[in-house]
């Protein structure tokens, strides 16, 4: 068994996801608009409110946590698995990843 009870996904995995598969972003509603901007089909769920949000949405349903690095979604990941849901991602390196990803080269 894995040290964590989600799965973690790099920015290049993105495209690997089904449609079935909820983005929740856990950053600010400041950082969600900001420069780094924010997934397509993303969810502001702010950390803070996210246990309470969570509180009635299917267990089963998977779901890919995202912030700005990929500590606060690791910590969601964690709250979410302590809460019964079983199919969890976690964005590695956050949006900065992403947008690094899809710098352009040169």
């Amino acid at each position: 068994m894995t040290s964590h009870p989600y799965q973690d996904l790099t920015p290049a995995q993105l495209d690997t996801l089904g449609p079935e598969v909820r983005r929740i972003d856990v950053r600010e509603l400041d950082e969600f608009t900001g420069p780094l901007g924010h997934l397509p089909g993303a969810e502001l769920v702010p950390l803070g409110t996210l246990e309470e949000a969570a509180a009635s949405w299917p267990r089963e349903q998977p779901l890919l946590l995202i912030c700005r690095s990929g500590g606060r979604s690791a910590k969601a990941a964690q709250a979410l698995a302590r809460g019964g849901f079983q199919h969890l991602y976690n964005l590695v390196g956050g949006m900065l990843a992403v947008r690094e990803q899809h710098a352009p080269q040169g």
